[in-house]
């Protein structure tokens, strides 16, 4: 390929990679989809390409939706120790923000509910709902009808919205809250910490990646005891991360978050998701599968200063 061709393509790259994050849920299949496009980008008879950007739109969604359909994800989206790959706000990989409805596709509670929908379902409700795309174009895409499109928004719809509890945070209010959960976790008191939780509070936690499921708890009071023991440093703890992090507040996903990071590493997220000025989950991992590009990203960008410097 000329030089022209590639900067055509990697012009659409980051929107490509916003495409394929929603649909798939993981920055690494959503790359791997990018990677796979762009060859056969280069493979193409492109003189018989009259729109490139919505050649590349279709072809990035129908690979997204092969893995979404392969036996090897589906397996593992299974098991019950699947959570969404967390990205640091301000990557290019979390894609346009102007709406609402753009923020929302990319929170990681509503990543989770579409788990809940088909592949086409997905695509149907990420096309429409995070890049605008009218039914006439979700349909060309997707090879499907038009009313087929507008049902498979509507049933997507209906189950976003069902399962939907979190509300919008700014950066300043997210570290509020995140300052006062450290606090009260680390207080040792543990009628400080249900406090700040809803009734209905939920920890997901990947257990570091040392377990094959993750763990859940519901009940506030063993909430709030699994979060002051994983706030309670430890020689034990900081000899399995090797050594001593420093401990930040950021925005993941649109989520306030705390971040542990040790040598410029991040090692471990908890992100909070907030309804009526309480914590309603938080959903911790600290799985080095699951932070590579998390802490790729945080090595480019600013930080606000630790909230803890040493834990």
């Amino acid at each position: 390929m000329d030089s022209a061709t590639v900067e055509r393509f990697e012009a659409s790259r980051d929107r490509l990679a916003s495409l394929a994050y929603r649909l798939l849920g993981s920055a690494a299949d959503a790359e791997d989809a990018v990677q796979d496009a762009f060859l056969r980008w280069q493979a193409a008879d492109r003189d018989h390409i009259e729109v490139p950007e919505a050649w590349l739109t279709k072809v990035v969604t129908n690979l997204s939706l092969d893995r979404l359909r392969s036996a090897k994800t589906r397996r593992e989206r299974a098991v019950g120790a699947w959570l969404p790959e967390p990205l640091l706000d301000g990557d290019p990989m979390l894609g346009p923000a102007d709406t609402f409805e753009q923020r929302e596709s990319v929170n990681l509670a509503v990543l989770t509910l579409m788990e809940r929908l088909t592949p086409v379902e997905r695509a149907v409700y990420v096309l429409r709902e995070a890049f605008s795309y009218s039914h006439a174009e979700i349909a060309e895409i997707l090879d499907i009808t038009e009313s087929a499109s507008q049902q498979h928004a509507h049933r997507a719809r209906r189950h976003i919205a069902a399962g939907r509890n979190v509300a919008e945070v700014d950066r300043a209010s997210a570290r509020r809250i995140v300052k006062a959960f450290i606090a009260a976790a680390a207080s040792g008191q543990t009628e400080q910490l249900v406090a700040l939780l809803t009734a209905d509070a939920t920890a997901i936690s990947d257990g570091a990646g040392l377990t094959e499921k993750l763990l859940t708890y519901t009940d506030p009071e063993q909430f709030a005891a699994a979060a002051r023991a994983s706030f309670k440093p430890t020689p034990a703890k900081r000899k399995l991360i090797g050594g001593s992090p420093s401990i930040h507040a950021g925005m993941i996903n649109g989520s306030p978050a705390i971040l542990a990071v040790l040598e410029d590493r991040v090692v471990g997220v908890a992100i909070l998701e907030v309804r009526d000025g309480k914590v309603a989950t938080v959903r911790g991992m600290a799985s080095p599968a699951r932070l590579g590009r998390l802490t790729d990203e945080w090595r480019r960008g600013g930080h606000d200063d630790p909230i803890i410097d040493l834990w």
